[in-house]
């Protein structure tokens, strides 16, 4: 599943050959929805979490979420797609692009994008300096059930940090990713938060991190060298990756 630095990056590229465009043809076979206006201006694309979004002057917004198989393509006008049309869900086309979404399984016109229930976002967002990010994360993340992992997953929390950078995070700081929340510190936690934004800000900017056990299972830690070990847990029955002699519980505490 995309996380949120790509999804960034997707929003990036379709916001620079959108914004200020006008739109001359909008499908989406999905949808039931009623005609654009004509002279309708695409006021560009930005990402919200995993969520990316398209806005439209005339008030409406194409929220997709693109779960594990939806991408979005870019393509110059009349340039010949790279999948079928059949696994089009959304097209915004400008005079010289055609920005195609495929497979995306959650795909919404609305004037009202459902995406107030997310946390900060935790590449950029507007409505937050950094600091306030953090403290508005450790905020919703209080009181929560399950474990650390979990609340790292939870997009309420945070938004933007998928299975990827939570393993790596809680490996970052030297955190079993299985501990209950309740055990971790404060500032442990506001750790983890601040490791994980780092790497998605970096991965968004096309720096993107290399991975000490994230798909490393059966490697040795190149850390210690104890072999990587991995679990579907949680949850979402996501896979955890970690070291047991860099994460034990409470070593990150």
């Amino acid at each position: 599943m995309p996380e949120g630095d790509t999804i960034h990056r997707t929003a990036d590229a379709l916001d620079r050959v959108l914004a200020g465009q006008p739109l001359v043809r909008f499908e989406a076979p999905t949808l039931r929805y009623r005609p654009f206006p004509d002279g309708t201006i695409v006021e560009g694309a930005a990402a919200v979490g995993k969520h990316c979004l398209v806005h439209f002057d005339d008030g409406r917004t194409l929220r997709t979420h693109l779960r594990m198989n939806g991408s979005w393509h870019l393509y110059r006008a009349g340039e010949r797609w790279q999948r079928s049309r059949g696994a089009m869900r959304a097209l915004v086309a400008v005079p010289d692009w055609e920005a195609v979404c495929f497979a995306a399984p959650d795909v919404e016109l609305t004037n009202a994008p459902a995406v107030d229930h997310l946390g900060p976002d935790l590449v950029r967002d507007d409505r937050y300096s950094e600091d306030d990010a953090l403290d508005e994360a450790l905020r919703r993340m209080d009181g929560r059930p399950g474990t650390i992992g979990d609340a790292l997953l939870d997009q309420r929390v945070a938004a933007g940090i998928g299975n990827i950078w939570r393993n790596e995070a809680c490996f970052a700081c030297g955190v079993d990713p299985n501990t209950p929340l309740e055990r971790v510190p404060a500032a442990t936690r506001r750790r983890l938060l601040e490791v994980a934004a780092a790497k998605l800000r970096a991965s968004a900017d096309g720096h993107r991190p290399p991975m000490a056990v994230y798909g490393r299972a059966g490697d040795a830690c190149r850390r210690c060298g104890t072999i990587v070990a991995w679990a579907r847990a949680g949850e979402q029955q996501r896979s955890v990756y970690w070291c047991p002699a860099c994460q034990r519980e409470g070593a990150g505490t």
